[in-house]
């Protein structure tokens, strides 16, 4: 694991929070999993069949899913029947001595499980409710079903994604998913902020709309106040020019950005071009896109002429930023990767080590840490039901042979 036996012996930053995870697929799964990485101790509840649904989703190893893996370390699971009024009340006893629960089913399924916000605020007054939902929780397709791409089909975001002459295009990763999570994460440690200064919970309500909406940079007032309809560019910036990718002569494909006024004199210097910074056409950041068609083809020509190394090692010498283009198999052998643990392995206890994503957030006095794999289905159900509810073994063992657990 890329954690230091130091880190490990230090709690982290939400050491001592219990979480409930009640979420299935990304967004929700996600969130739960960053509160787990800082330190909470989070209880993933999924159904006694199955569980959640993405246990089956491939690829696999071993007959266990890599993509839940990838979304779920660090967090305990316990199996618990939705549909038997036991069964919710025995949810209801756990949010009971919870801090925070994080859900993401269609608006009214907690109602009707009688875990609605209010029987669970007065149940559990410091209880901090994350709600994740496509559309929110009111309003009149509240109900409506919602997965990132409809999110970012329904929002524009779809259609500024592309090339031009070409269709609208989904982003390369659930990119609004991740984003929801991480809104979700934000509303929750602020509401434990609010929640250490006047000593009462809250309910926090992301949506997906909401999310992919917040990303569409200038779109929303281009469109209102001057009629301008942001759409598909491809590889170019929006703002600045030249900044696109362009391909070099030995096939590898560069993204460049040389837009503002700043960078400009410095590509012009590397290219050996001062005639470029007299040209009315690209001599100001406004010109340049004016005329961003016929600068992108002169930096094009010139990087063609010249093999990638070379372009980088050129435009590093000069602070200018640019980066050849990876595939996934580049990345996973670049040495950095490892270096910064930005990509690490994590061993299941059934899959062995899996290689994933690291952890994002560092904290000098608190670090985060990956304490373990994402958890066998229901491999923790009777050391949470001791644990958070004080039962017995006998007691246990009833639940069990109920099918309540």
């Amino acid at each position: 694991m890329s954690a230091t036996l130091r880190e490990l012996q230090r709690p982290g930053a939400l050491a001592g929070l219990k979480v409930l995870d009640l979420s299935r697929f990304i967004a929700g799964p996600h969130c739960a999993m960053v509160l787990a990485d800082l330190g909470a101790e989070v209880t993933k509840v999924e159904r006694t069949r199955g569980g959640d649904d993405t246990r089956a989703f491939a690829p696999m190893v071993e007959d266990e899913s890599v993509y839940f893996m990838v979304f779920n370390r660090n967090k305990h699971s316990l199996t618990l029947n939705f549909r038997d009024a036991r069964g919710q009340e025995l949810l209801r006893q756990l949010i009971g001595r919870a801090d925070v629960l994080v859900e993401n089913f269609r608006p009214g399924t907690m109602e009707q499980m009688g875990c609605d916000w209010q029987t669970l605020h007065r149940l559990n007054p410091r209880l901090i409710m994350a709600r994740i939902s496509g559309y929110g929780q009111s309003g009149s397709i509240a109900s409506e079903p919602c997965f990132d791409a409809l999110a970012q089909a329904s929002t524009g975001l779809m259609d500024m994604t592309g090339q031009p002459d070409g269709p609208p295009t989904m982003c390369g990763t659930y990119v609004v998913d991740y984003c929801t999570a991480l809104y979700a994460t934000i509303g929750i440690l602020s509401a434990l902020a609010h929640r250490q200064q006047a000593g009462e919970g809250q309910l926090v309500d992301v949506s997906l709309m909401g999310s992919a909406v917040s990303l569409l940079m200038t779109a929303i007032p281009e469109q209102m106040l001057f009629g301008r309809t942001t759409t598909r560019r491809g590889n170019r910036d929006r703002y600045a020019a030249p900044a696109q990718m362009f391909k070099t002569r030995d096939g590898a494909w560069l993204y460049l950005i040389a837009g503002g006024d700043a960078h400009f004199p410095r590509l012009v210097r590397v290219m050996e071009r001062p005639d470029l910074l007299e040209d009315p056409r690209f001599a100001t950041l406004k010109a340049r896109m004016d005329n961003v068609t016929a600068i992108e083809a002169i930096v094009a020509g010139w990087v063609g002429e010249h093999d990638s190394d070379e372009i980088i090692s050129k435009t590093r010498a000069v602070d200018l930023p640019c980066a050849k283009v990876a595939s996934i198999a580049d990345l996973v052998a670049n040495p950095y990767m490892r270096e910064t643990a930005h990509i690490t392995t994590v061993v299941h206890p059934k899959a062995g080590g899996i290689p994933m994503q690291g952890l994002p957030i560092r904290l000098s006095e608190s670090p985060a840490s990956i304490r373990n794999s994402a958890p066998m289905l229901g491999a923790d159900t009777e050391v949470v039901l001791k644990n958070w509810l004080g039962f017995s073994d006998s007691q246990v063992a009833q639940l069990r042979s109920q099918g309540i657990v």
